[in-house]
């Protein structure tokens, strides 16, 4: 059985079934419906043979070289896909819901399975998820705080308590600062982080708050979507103050175990605003194994552009809570106390 869905008819079936992408690996990387699993019709170079013969020749002799690619390949098509969904039903798409995933579909249910497949494939879920998530009915509060305040290892503990968070710097595999990369895996591309922040916002529940931790727009080289950032913009930001010496312990937790030469390239990328003695003091303490007194440098040099930047700030309400410790703990439960009264006042 072959039944076409929309993109909110695979919303409501997108944890129940596995969502095959038939479209190029290099199509997959650049943008894919996330939990989707790539099941490439054609490979890279393929579909590059495939799609050179359509313009320089004809669809029909374009056709004739595409079963030829794939018409080897039916049987291994059939045995992957019953390893993927050992209950012979999958949701299907490809570029815009054309011949590479009809093709797949008529193979899959002449082989047994249950295929759902998506109208105008993925196109159309990106259309969606850009332009028609309705970013009025959710209530954000934002985590702001100077670097080291912990804001990551807050947000972590509020979602312990079965608290909505986005973490921005998950998803994009970079924690924002030139310190960013560190221990990240490589970077999504710019559309996929996009896939996978609004998807995750799409399954939240809007008449619960969501804590989202304070971002700049572009975290590493991706960029944080306009609707979303407009919406974190317009939310209350709630400023953490936490003194230096707790912030330092913070910052010296997450960061001592990396390698000598790799705090070293991390310092160099702030070196124009940093200043070239300050750069050169905190390598020579690095190369001296104080990380501590190196931790100082970033840390005072990071004080200053968050003072820039928060007074630059268009948010419109902004709320100071002071705290004399560095207990994630603690602070979290302060949190949702203080949220919770906001959250029923509005």
């Amino acid at each position: 059985m072959v039944q076409k869905i929309t993109v909110t008819e695979l919303f409501d079936t997108y944890y129940h079934f596995p969502i095959l992408d038939v479209r190029s690996p290099s199509e997959f990387l650049q943008g894919h419906i996330p939990n989707g699993v790539n099941f490439p019709l054609f490979s890279d170079e393929e579909r590059i043979v495939v799609g050179t013969k359509y313009k320089q020749a004809s669809p029909e002799k374009a056709l004739l070289v595409g079963l030829d690619f794939v018409g080897k390949k039916l049987s291994q098509f059939v045995g992957k896909a019953k390893k993927i969904a050992p209950q012979k039903i999958v949701i299907l798409y490809c570029a815009r819901g054309g011949k590479r995933s009809s093709s797949m579909a008529w193979l899959l249910d002449l082989a047994g399975f249950d295929v759902y497949l998506l109208e105008n494939g993925y196109k159309s879920y990106r259309n969606y998820i850009l332009n028609y998530l309705d970013f009025s009915k959710y209530t954000f509060y934002v985590i702001g705080g100077r670097t080291g305040s912990g804001k990551t290892h807050i947000l972590h503990q509020l979602s312990k308590q079965n608290k909505q968070i986005i973490d921005l710097e998950q998803i994009a595999h970079h924690k924002g600062s030139a310190f960013g990369n560190l221990g990240e895996l490589n970077q999504p591309t710019n559309e996929q982080f996009e896939n996978q922040l609004l998807t995750q916002l799409y399954f939240l529940q809007s008449e619960k708050e969501i804590f989202v931790e304070n971002e700049s727009r572009t975290i590493g080289k991706v960029a944080v979507p306009q609707n979303f950032w407009a919406k974190m913009k317009s939310s209350i930001l709630i400023d953490l103050e936490i003194p230096f010496t707790y912030r330092l312990e913070n910052i010296l937790t997450d960061y001592r175990h990396f390698k000598t030469e790799d705090l070293v390239a991390s310092f160099q990328k702030i070196n124009k605003k940093l200043g070239n003695l300050q750069l050169k003091n905190a390598i020579t303490l690095l190369e001296q194994s104080d990380i501590t007194a190196a931790a100082v440098i970033a840390l005072t040099y990071y004080d200053k552009l968050y003072l820039h930047s928060f007074e630059n700030n268009p948010t419109l309400v902004i709320k100071k809570l002071n705290f004399d410790n560095n207990d994630f703990v603690k602070i979290s439960n302060y949190l949702i106390q203080y949220t919770n009264q906001l959250f029923v006042s509005k």
